[in-house]
């Protein structure tokens, strides 16, 4: 009898349950598929270190979906609290009619199961199929092989997510029993009457809270985009951000008590059609729910923000990989070893080979070790110097002081790296980069990091800067930095190399590397391989042995640099939109389930609505606009926070993501936001008509 009922229940209440339905299968299906990468990698070509890549980002989204479980769990948790409140009158009449609370518990218990296997199941079959296209998206990223694309289902996978998701049911279970064990006849029959208790606040308290709020959110919006340079440390990144916690909830706590009052000044728009019936639910909302619409604010801002700048991140590295990688090897090595010197506050004593090797371009050091140069082609060598005549202190001159407030992080004993013209534009030349001219009493500054570029042309900007070297005065060609590079890089991280002309006096002993730029002499991706791997660490390398020798010779060949780029970027998106999605489904399903509460609270109110002469049409009108503001009002401050803190993470990761790939970003971000939170939106509208529409 009780399975039947449990059944009949379930069947009864299917639309009260779609927001629980639909956050189990989301959550179900999401979690899955972020677990299965495992089993998808097998069927992708890719290389070894590539593998390796896929195995660490799997490693770190397993220790991501425990705090992801556990995010899950007290949704779960709270979802069910909705569902027991709702049907508290319910359970009162059982009771009545003789029923003991371990039978209600029992309905409660099979019901809980019927939902969750059911969600289970559509969930695994969702995102059975949906890993199919994460399949895809894993081989797009890492330029993978999809010629052995198969339906792939992971076992592995499937049971994790069955284990966890019973491990969050026994918790809800334990809940409901708990729950049980505490109810009184008499609160269940009158729960439906009960109404909050809603104290009215001062508004001219609430405005001035509102001022408060609103001028400390402001602080901190200024501090974390316009002064973002002086947060160089972590416990200095703190204040701002519990500025902006606190100003949210403070412009939360304000609004309802005096946003109401404003509106009802004016007449036209406070009495037009049912305009002070929504106001007057909204006030009663904003006023109970305050601390929840600033978690929920906050949740979405942590959406925006991490979607956008990890899209736009990936996006940046992507196009900077393309730029900065124009030769398919780079070899460097120090220049005249002294016998010992300093790294890191380690002393490290050179050998008499090393000290002797430094002496030489790399080219003699590989012939002189039997290295076929036919493996390379274009080959461009050229010596970067460096001289404590010129320290990045020396550099900015008499701007020091004013450099050293804003910059106080910066090294400034380190010495510039200078290279001749001549030697700069044969590699610019082979790189295929803006070549540059000098007079022989000129100099020009390179620099293409954004955040460094800045610095030196605090330096540059007066037009009359002046350095001196061997002897000589140098002027600036230019009153700020130029573009360019020498070593292949990631993205755009060269903080800055002086170009002078060649008769610069400089020294032998000034000499401070040398650096080789070349290509492989090979047409085929297996044959660029094969050379590939002499400049990679391994027994059969040819770097490998030459250290094993005691000579010191550094390199990175441009498919290691695009496969470990790709591999980061890659780590990166996937847990940027794992968290992502689950904090914007927590968020959305926080929102529907409050309203649904509010609905099923509020249902005598619409009834009143009725019996005055509202339409069923004016009511749903009244209904959504209730909706739509309650959604609205956290989205609509979470994306005046994200404008200003994506700025901020932009500044913190500068060099590595750029501005002009944000807008792309911002669109997916819209697009993926808008069909989650969408959906949820449409799930409490229709769910609230259900409600109110209740007959019972």
């Amino acid at each position: 009898m009780l399975f039947k009922l449990s059944f009949n229940n379930m069947k009864k209440s299917i639309k009260d349950y779609s927001i629980y339905f639909l956050t189990l299968v989301l959550g179900v299906s999401i979690f899955y598929m972020f677990n299965s990468l495992d089993s998808q990698q097998a069927m992708l070509q890719v290389s070894q270190s590539q593998r390796e890549i896929i195995k660490l980002m799997i490693t770190m989204l397993g220790f991501v979906s425990v705090f992801v479980a556990v995010v899950l769990g007290l949704l779960i948790v709270y979802a069910n609290n909705f569902l027991i409140n709702r049907r508290k009158k319910e359970f009162g009449i059982y009771m009545t009619l003789g029923m003991g609370r371990r039978q209600i518990s029992k309905i409660i218990l099979m019901e809980t199961i019927f939902v969750g296997v059911i969600s289970l199941v559509v969930g695994l079959i969702i995102g059975i199929f949906a890993s199919q296209f994460m399949s895809v998206l894993v081989a797009k990223m890492f330029e993978a092989d999809m010629s052995e694309f198969q339906f792939v289902f992971s076992k592995d996978a499937c049971i994790k997510t069955c284990i966890y998701f019973a491990v969050m049911y026994l918790a809800v279970i334990i809940f409901n029993t708990i729950s049980v064990s505490r109810y009184k006849l008499i609160n269940l029959l009158n729960a439906s009457k009960k109404n909050e208790q809603v104290k009215i606040k001062n508004p001219i308290v609430s405005i001035l809270i509102f001022i408060i709020g609103a001028s400390v959110l402001g602080y901190a919006y200024w501090k974390v985009t316009a002064d973002a340079q002086s947060l160089d440390k972590a416990e200095k990144i703190l204040p701002p951000i519990m500025m902006g916690i606190v100003s949210t909830i403070l412009i939360f706590w304000s609004l309802s008590g005096f946003i109401l009052q404003i509106i009802q000044k004016n007449k036209k728009i406070y009495l037009k059609d049912t305009n002070m019936f929504v106001l007057r639910q909204m006030n009663n909302k904003i006023n109970t729910n305050t601390i929840s619409m600033s978690v929920i604010c906050l949740m979405l801002f942590m959406t925006i923000s991490i979607l956008s700048t990890s899209l736009s991140l990936r996006s940046t590295m992507q196009r900077e990989l393309i730029e900065m990688t124009p030769v398919d090897v780079n070899l460097y090595k120090t220049a005249n070893l002294p016998e010992s010197y300093t790294h890191y506050g380690r002393t490290i004593t050179t050998t008499k080979v090393q000290r002797e090797d430094s002496k030489i371009s790399i080219q003699e050091t590989m012939e002189n070790n039997k290295f076929d140069m036919k493996n390379l082609k274009d080959i461009v060598e050229i010596p970067m110097y460096a001289t404590d005549e010129i320290t990045t202190e020396k550099f900015f001159g008499d701007k020091i002081a004013e450099v050293k407030a804003k910059f106080a992080m910066l090294n400034y004993n380190t010495a510039e790296q200078i290279v001749k013209i001549s030697d700069y534009n044969k590699i610019a030349k082979l790189y295929g980069i803006e070549q540059y001219e000098l007079k022989d009493d000129e100099f020009i500054v390179l620099c293409d990091f954004d955040g460094m570029t800045a610095v030196r042309n605090m330096a540059l900007s007066s037009g009359n800067h002046k350095l001196t070297l061997a002897g000589k005065e140098y002027k600036s060609k230019y009153n700020e930095c130029k573009p360019g590079y020498v070593i292949m890089s990631t993205s755009h991280t060269n903080t800055g190399i002086i170009l002078v002309p060649d008769n610069c006096n400089l020294t032998e002993n000034e000499k401070e590397r040398y650096l080789l730029a070349a290509n492989f002499n090979a047409d085929t991706d297996e044959e660029k391989e094969k050379i590939r791997e002499m400049f990679e660490s391994g027994d059969s390398g040819f770097v490998q042995n030459l250290n094993e020798k005691g000579i010191q010779l550094d390199g990175m060949t441009k498919i290691s640099i695009i496969q470990s780029s790709t591999g980061l970027a890659t780590i990166i998106t996937f847990i940027a939109i794992y968290l992502g999605i689950i904090f914007l489904i927590a968020s959305s399903a926080i929102l529907a389930l409050k309203q649904l509460t509010e609905s099923s609270d509020n249902k005598q109110r619409y009834t009143i609505l009725r019996k005055i002469g509202c339409d069923e049409k004016t009511i749903n009108r009244s209904l959504f606009r209730q909706i739509g503001i309650f959604f609205g009002l956290p989205m609509v401050l979470a994306i005046i926070h994200s404008i200003f803190g994506i700025q901020f993470a932009l500044e913190m990761m500068a060099g590595l993501a750029s501005k002009d790939d944000l807008l792309p970003s911002i669109v997916a971000t819209v697009i993926i936001i808008g069909v989650i939170y969408g959906s949820y939106f449409l799930a409490t509208y229709f769910g609230s008509k259900n409600i109110i529409k209740d007959k019972q």
